[in-house]
């Protein structure tokens, strides 16, 4: 989705601007978040609620999302969309925005400046860490809105409001340091497999 998107808003030197990557992640972001990420976070998030509670429901996964669609409907299964879609919105936008940055940064005036894969993975590990700190507060109201207690909530908006009353600021940054070290990581080896299967494909699949 980022590759379609930026496609289309490149300028005649075939540059991508970080404003431009930052729109274009915002793209990217919430199609991921509308097709895949909200559906599979919200099984995730009740399966792991179901199995820390004292009497487990769901004896396996496909029992789980057979019982959780019978109980409430397709929509089971997309509760905390508005969330999702705002996280992985957001997410994504941010790491764009870094790793286009420092892309144009580090190739100058010559947008086809080869990027040796290590330098990929820093740039990687630091787009990843700009979105942890970015939107963890999100990623924690997501997550709330999602499991199994998520009817406390009237919506997106009273569950921020909810968890700022009662537990405090520092409740939306709770689990940020885990989340740190597991997101740079991911981060960092997703944009340099990505960028060495760019390269292959060029290579064997010549276009105009």
């Amino acid at each position: 989705m980022f590759e379609f998107l930026s496609n289309h808003m490149r300028d005649p030197q075939g540059r991508l601007d970080s404003t431009r990557g930052l729109l274009c992640g915002l793209g990217a972001g919430v199609a991921e978040a509308v097709v895949v990420v909200c559906p599979m976070e919200t099984i995730k998030v009740k399966f792991i609620h179901d199995q820390t509670s004292p009497n487990p429901k769901y004896r396996g996964f496909f029992h789980g999302v057979r019982e959780i669609i019978r109980e409430q409907g397709l929509k089971g299964t997309y509760q905390g969309l508005t969330a999702t879609v705002l996280k992985q919105g957001s997410n994504q936008a941010i790491r764009f925005f870094v790793m286009t940055s420092l892309r144009n940064w580090y190739r100058g005036d010559n947008p086809n400046k080869p990027m040796n894969p290590l330098i990929t993975g820093v740039f990687g590990a630091v787009a990843g860490a700009a979105s942890v700190f970015g939107n963890t507060p999100l990623d924690v109201i997501k997550t709330r809105m999602q499991g199994l207690e998520a009817h406390k909530y009237r919506n997106t908006w009273d569950c921020g409001l909810q968890i700022l009353r009662n537990e405090g600021l520092k409740a939306f940054y709770k689990g940020t340091i885990p989340r740190l070290g597991r997101v740079c990581l991911d981060v960092a080896i997703v944009f340099v497999i990505y960028d060495e299967v760019v390269k292959l494909l060029n290579k064997v699949w010549k276009t105009d």
